[in-house]
């Protein structure tokens, strides 16, 4: 008597015709296979899928190779490296920022002559040259160091992904070991931030005579706790006086990079008269300016692929956006990215148009999207405090944004994270071009705390926050949520 096993196995062949449509008669005809017919017939039958799935992975990969080797249409670009945004382009392209570019090459030459220089903080708007005019110039000074045998260190880190002052040293210890080839020779963790200090100056003894160091978005970098002193200032005393300390034995300078005019406000007594700096303001690119700016890339494209109407309607769109020449430079190659996805030859006015309005539009909630609960509850009662403030203007206070987030917390029965961690959640979003930031002080002995501004719709970030199930429940609540905002925005601003 053949096993269910074995009249399940008859019911296909190795060929693959379905047998349940043989008459009954002819099923009955067909002898019963053994156990040892059945598992030759299982083993082929594992062999063809395997086969069959070998197969199909293999037309798989031959139909990605096939997508990846198609020359497809020629691109619009001839060097897009032009107009990637951590480009470092040659002095002749940089455009209406002469007086900086004399000021800073000023403060630095005396490097050249085997002195130090001035300590330097470069502000102004994002977008406005601060980088750049720094980096071409550090750039030409190792160079001309190099050909007089001088060793000349440009350390450079970004404090906005910064949290603390033993973060940023480490980060400072990171850089410099990358840069010479060398170990870095302390862990991230499990010492004290003075054992990474005593690395880093061991690390720029053995391989400088001089150094520069580049501290961008440093008003950024404030610590974990709101009633300390800020972690940029203590930063900032100790590099500026490590060559008076004898720590370095080499020539020191600091540069830092901020868009907040008020910064010094900010910094203690102590590291104030330690890095004493000396001041360079980037303002605003007007709208000439940034035409100046994408001309002077405009080799980026080859040269029939631009419209002549391009680039002065990037211009103008840049100029609204208060005059960024980042934004004008993105905008410059996203328009050509479009172009090249399509297949077209040229780029045109509505590639311009269409790239602007992606910016404008989906950027900010698509980012929404991905963020995980906690972020998108802390970025919800952020928005909820611009969105309701009956105050004049739409900043938000971190320690209002906080109590809001612990309000909505509640109302969702969800875990409810420190202020520090809503602070850092909340500060991360500026990476995405969500929201700016700046560090504020209430006054002598007030303490400080940081300043969130939207840079887009709050009503439509909260909107879009809401549309995720675990959530939605929040976005009924909208007049009460408006009395709580204002409650405590009264109680801050009483205080």
């Amino acid at each position: 008597m053949p096993s269910e096993c074995s009249k399940r196995m008859a019911g296909s062949d190795q060929g693959g015709t379905d047998q349940s449509t043989l008459g009954e008669e002819e099923t009955r005809s067909q002898p019963a296979e053994t156990e040892t017919d059945a598992v030759e017939v299982d083993a082929a039958d594992n062999s063809a899928s395997a086969r069959d799935e070998g197969d199909s992975a293999e037309n798989t990969q031959r139909s990605i190779r096939d997508m990846l080797d198609e020359e497809g249409g020629a691109s619009v670009f001839d060097n897009r490296d032009l107009v990637e945004p951590d480009t470092i382009i040659d002095e002749e392209r940089i455009v209406g920022r002469d007086d900086q570019l004399e000021s800073v090459v000023s403060f630095l030459k005396p490097t050249l002559q085997g002195n130090r220089p001035p300590n330097m903080l470069l502000y102004g708007p994002a977008g406005t040259g601060k980088s750049l005019i720094i980096g071409a110039v550090t750039e030409q000074i190792i160079d001309l160091c190099k050909s007089k045998g001088e060793r000349f260190g440009v350390i450079s880190i970004n404090c906005q992904p910064i949290n603390t002052l033993d973060q940023a040293v480490y980060e400072l210890v990171q850089t410099v070991a990358k840069n010479v080839g060398a170990k870095v020779g302390v862990p991230e963790t499990g010492v004290s931030t003075k054992r990474k200090y005593r690395r880093l100056y061991e690390l720029i003894n053995e391989n400088y005579d001089s150094v520069i160091f580049i501290l961008d978005e440093i008003d950024l970098l404030v610590g974990r706790r709101a009633n300390d002193e800020p972690a940029y200032s203590k930063l900032l005393y100790q590099l500026s006086r490590a060559s008076n300390s004898n720590d370095i034995e080499g020539r020191v300078s600091v540069a830092a990079l901020t868009n907040d005019p008020k910064f010094m406000e900010n910094i203690d007594g102590r590291a104030e008269s330690s890095f004493n700096p000396r001041d360079v303001y980037f303002p605003d690119y007007d709208a000439n300016q940034l035409r100046q700016i994408l001309k002077n890339r405009r080799d980026a494209f080859r040269p029939d692929a631009l419209e002549d109407d391009v680039i002065p309607l990037v211009a103008a769109f840049a100029a609204q956006s208060h005059g960024d020449a980042r934004k004008a430079i993105d905008l410059f190659r996203g328009a050509g990215d479009l172009a090249d996805e399509r297949g077209d030859e040229e780029v045109r006015e509505e590639h311009v148009r269409e790239s602007q309005e992606e910016i404008d539009k989906d950027r900010s909630l698509k980012l929404v999207e991905g963020l995980t609960t906690q972020k998108k509850i802390s970025l919800y009662a952020t928005a909820a405090v611009a969105r309701h403030s009956r105050r004049s203007g739409s900043s938000v206070p971190s320690p209002v944004g906080f109590k809001v987030y612990q309000w909505v917390t509640d109302e969702l029965d969800a875990d409810q994270m420190t202020r520090e961690t809503y602070v850092k959640y909340v500060k991360e979003l500026s990476t995405y071009g969500l929201i700016s930031t700046s560090r504020k002080s209430r006054g002598r002995g007030g303490g400080m705390y940081m300043e969130f501004t939207f840079t887009g719709d709050p009503t439509a970030i909260m909107d879009r926050i809401v549309e995720d199930t675990r959530l939605e429940t929040i976005g009924g609540q909208d007049e009460l949520l408006q009395s709580v905002v204002n409650a405590q925005l009264n109680e801050f601003h009483e205080k």
